[in-house]
């Protein structure tokens, strides 16, 4: 019954496809009520919601414990890795080397949008955690063998010892 008595009726949002492309002319009504859930308020501003200094405030701390939490990974993929010299763990490492050195050349622009009070502190964490995970690439390099900490990995560069005596066969030489 209500379709029935809406069929006359023109709303202002509908057109008209009954009519040819050059034909159709658009009337607006003026009548009419607006459909259910519109409002003629607009929209406040999205970017007022990234104003709050708390969500702020969070989101900075989120991105300043971001590679403290990446710490455990590292962890679990070094294990998995082994100490063997091959493909996978020399890409591992290169990467656990690639990104703190990239965190520490970006930090500015990573915290450009952060401002307050916790800035430095969270630039701070930000920085000792690369740290830890620079010196978690170190020690894999160590326990594969790749860091020259032994004396004998410096035998190219030291001097052949001088020998203070000569034997030969049971006769004295000097």
């Amino acid at each position: 019954m209500a379709s029935v008595q809406n069929r006359g009726r023109r709303h202002k949002w509908a057109i008209d496809f009954s009519h040819r492309r050059g034909d159709r002319q658009v009337q607006p009504v003026s009548d009419l009520p607006s459909p259910v859930g519109y409002t003629d308020k607009t929209v406040s501003d999205v970017s007022a919601r990234d104003k709050d200094s708390s969500l702020v405030a969070k989101r900075a701390w989120d991105v300043a414990l971001g590679p403290l939490k990446q710490l455990p990974m590292n962890l679990f993929i070094m294990y998995m890795s082994g100490n063997s010299i091959s493909i996978f763990p020399i890409m591992m490492v290169g990467m656990m080397f690639i990104r703190p050195v990239q965190a520490f050349l970006a930090v500015k622009s990573t915290f450009k949008n952060f401002d307050g009070s916790q800035a430095l502190a969270q630039k701070c964490v930000y920085l000792v955690s690369n740290l830890l995970a620079l010196g978690l690439a170190l020690y894999k390099c160590q326990a594969m063998g790749l860091l020259p900490t032994h004396s004998s990995d410096w035998l190219a560069f030291m001097d052949p010892q001088q020998r203070v005596e000569y034997s030969m066969g049971g006769m004295v030489v000097t």
